[in-house]
């Protein structure tokens, strides 16, 4: 391993040291340290304008996502939006 590519050691048993755990629409996935909701939604091919998030119960503008970092446990929710009236 270089001393450019980062240490997998694991802390817990489970999550390298560099990632951490979040939940997503009831699944544990790890994300890298410093992931944001807009890359989580890139990461899952999910399309900006096809979906509403919220995190930790409460929801999430698109225009948000991007400076939205997420934390070692968030639970993160991906959904319909709901148009018309």
């Amino acid at each position: 391993m270089s001393e450019s590519e980062p240490s997998s050691v694991r802390v817990d048993g489970d999550t390298p040291t560099h990632a951490m755990t979040v939940r997503l629409d009831d699944r544990a996935i790890t994300v890298a340290i410093g992931t944001t909701l807009a890359q989580l939604l890139a990461r899952e091919g999910r399309a900006q304008d096809a979906v509403a998030t919220a995190l930790n119960g409460r929801f999430v503008p698109r225009a948000a996502r991007e400076a939205t970092p997420l934390r070692d446990g968030d639970q993160v929710l991906f959904f319909q939006p709901i148009v018309g009236g």
